[in-house]
Order: C-alpha cells, then structure tokens, then sequence
C-alpha cells in the first residue's frame, strides 16, 4: 500500500475536476473572447467558473482574475501594490521572513529597485504578531503581505486582525492562501484583505491555474501584455478546461470543509502524537493554530533526505519541506525563521495529509516512521556523539 503524505506540495485531481474538464474539452472549444455561438457558449462556462469562485471566497465575480496559478497571482498583487502606492511616494514593504518564496522573491526584486522591506519575526510558534505588524507600518508603508497559512509548517495567520490594522490605516493587504484555500473557510469581506492568491492544484484542481482576488479598489498592472483578457489585467486565451476544473473542484472542497476538517485534524492529532513519542523530535509550529492536514517535525541526530528517500522505500510520499526549493541543500527557511538550528531544521519531515488520507495509513505511518528513525540514527555519526555525550542535545 502506498501512503500519498505531500498534499501540500499537490493534491490528486478529483474526479468533479476532471469531469469539469473533460466536459469542457469536448463540448466547449470556443475561445471566450470570439462573437460566434461557439465563443458566446465559451464565454457563459467562464463567466460562471468566475461567479462559483467568487461566492466560494464572499466576493463578486468582477473581483476574480484567472491566473497561472499562485507564484503568478502574488507577483502580480504586489506589483500592482507598489507600483500604485509609488505615485504616492510610497516605498515600503512589510512582510513575514517565512513567506512562500514567490513573495519573498518578489520583494527582493523590489528592493534592487530601490524599494524597502520589513521582515516581521513569527516566534516560536510560527505565528506573525499583529501589534508587530502595526508597529512596523510606517507612513511610506505602500503593503503589508503576510500568508494565510505557511506551506512548510502550516500556521495559521491573525490575518483578519491584521486586515483590520491596514484598513484602518489605508494600507493595502495582500495574503497568499494558496495553502488555506479548500482546507479553511476564505471570506475576504472577514478577512479584510485587498488580494488574495489561490492554486487549484492545492484543492484537488489542475495544475497550472489559479486566482487572484482583487478587492474593486485595489488596482492591477499586468505582468503580461498582449491582450484584453481578465479585463485587460492578464493577457492569453483563458484555459477554460483548466479553469472550470478548479472551479468545480472550490466548490466541492468549500461545501463539506467542516466536516472534512474536522476528520483531518483528529488524523493530524494523532501523527502528531505518534511521532512525538521518538525521543528528541520537536513538532514545528503552533499545535493548535495550524491547517487540518499539517504535521512539520524536526528528529535530532538525522539528514531529511535520507528519511524520505528511505520512507519512499516504505511506500510513504512525503517531503522535508516546499517542493518549489527540493533541490536545494539548505535549511528551511521557515525553519531557520522560527528559530531551529540549522543541524536541526535538516532532519525536518513534513506530512501533508487530507480528506484521501485514512486511519489505516495514519496507523501505517505511526509505525513505520519510528523504524526508519531508529535505523537513521544507528548509522549515523552525529547521533553516536549525542548518545556517548560527547555532544549535547538539542532537542529534549
């Protein structure tokens, strides 16, 4: 039996999805912006996709761009932000030091530009402060970008206390909830938030497409040009296949997500105390403020990538961390933001499960996981010196 543990990185399409789109492909080949019956016909499919969306989020259809997916939807947010508060002498950024790197990135970009940024600690528990955040505005402050729910250790932000602290000082709000959306209920008017990004892959929707919400006030700059698409905000023919399958697969997510949540969690609970019974392993992130499906736990004494190589082995898919940086050597930085050591934020493991999942797996892991430890440890050096005392532990 093979477990699937990386939901976080991408879900399984569904089959509403799927049927979405295929449905689409087949019957609906016209492209949206062409006058002919068969463009009209194209046009209806997508002007409906816009209005499921928007009523999954509690916002208008009009609010809702389609875009390649959430790199796209928050670079295109903060752009925007900046480039609209320029006009106004506005050169400052204020953010989160474990955003998603498509955040991270862009302001980086920003600031070879001459830009400034603000990048907030989130504590131990992996949770931004709102009095931090409303200490850090300052008059020149053009956007304030905090994410919805961290994809490594899934915390979960006071985003609409925050969202209240830049409404009151007209500070424009972007949060990426590529993670939250389909796993926690998103109502944007609640929220308080000016943009708002989605991937449909994260949902159990197809790759390559995704939303973002712009509040009416809030303008956009097109990263791309070429066309009058999405109201002149993102040129190229929609993929309305793709498009109709995230919708499809929103609304499926949003109309059982207490349920669905609430039978994650207590999955989620019992991995994490499972898990928590090797000794010396640290769970990473607020235990009770976290998505549904969420378990991040650092083991002393081993390499993460061994663990997931051998746990593949096993039949369990997991990750250490975000699949955008896999390829990278060096530790988290979600980690590293919420203060583990560098030796410790390497033996992270990261076990993103949801509504597929069963009971039967969690137990599966429960007892496989401590087995692959164990061994890890045996082999390695780093361990042998922790055990003979000739180092100290880091975790207790």
């Amino acid at each position: 039996m093979r477990i699937y543990a990386d939901n976080a990185a991408t879900t399984k399409i569904s089959r509403k999805a799927r049927d979405a789109m295929i449905s689409v492909m087949d019957e609906v080949y016209g492209n949206p912006s062409s006058l002919h019956s068969e463009g009209q016909r194209a046009a209806e499919v997508l002007l409906k996709a816009r209005e499921d969306i928007a009523d999954c989020l509690g916002c208008s259809a009009d609010e809702i761009y389609f875009t390649s997916g959430g790199s796209e939807s928050d670079n295109t947010a903060i752009v925007s932000a900046v480039k609209y508060a320029e006009k106004r002498g506005k050169r400052h950024i204020v953010t989160t030091a474990f955003e998603h790197h498509a955040v991270l990135h862009a302001i980086k970009k920003l600031e070879a530009q001459g830009y400034e940024a603000t990048y907030l600690d989130v504590h131990e528990n992996g949770i931004v402060r709102p009095d931090e955040v409303e200490k850090a505005i300052r008059e020149d402050t053009a956007l304030v970008s905090v994410m919805y729910a961290n994809n490594e250790i899934g915390t979960i932000q006071p985003i609409s206390e925050i969202g209240r602290i830049c409404n009151e000082k007209k500070i424009l709000f972007h949060t990426d909830a590529v993670q939250a959306a389909g796993h926690v209920k998103l109502d944007v008017g609640e929220l308080g938030v000016d943009y708002l990004a989605l991937s449909a892959h994260k949902f159990h929707g197809p790759r390559g497409i995704g939303v973002l919400y712009a509040k009416r006030r809030a303008t956009l700059s097109p990263l791309i040009e070429g066309g009058a698409q999405e109201k002149n905000r993102r040129a190229g023919t929609e993929n309305l296949p793709a498009i109709a399958g995230m919708a499809a697969a929103l609304k499926d997510a949003v109309s059982g997500i207490d349920e669905t949540a609430c039978r994650v969690s207590a999955m989620r609970d019992k991995l994490i105390d499972g898990l928590l019974k090797i000794p010396h392993t640290v769970l990473n992130g607020d235990k009770e403020s976290r998505l549904p499906g969420n378990v991040n736990v650092c083991f002393e004494g081993i390499e993460g990538e061994s663990l997931l190589l051998m746990l593949d082995m096993m039949g369990v898919a997991a990750s250490s961390g975000s699949a955008c940086t896999s390829g990278s050597l060096d530790p988290s930085h979600v980690l590293l933001a919420i203060g583990r050591p560098h030796e410790i934020a390497h033996g992270s493991l990261r076990l993103t499960i949801d509504d597929e999942n069963t009971d039967e797996e969690i137990e599966k892991m429960t007892d496989i996981i401590p087995k692959v430890v164990e061994k890890l440890r045996d082999m390695s050096p780093v361990w042998d010196d922790l055990q003979k005392g000739r180092n100290k532990y880091v975790i207790q």
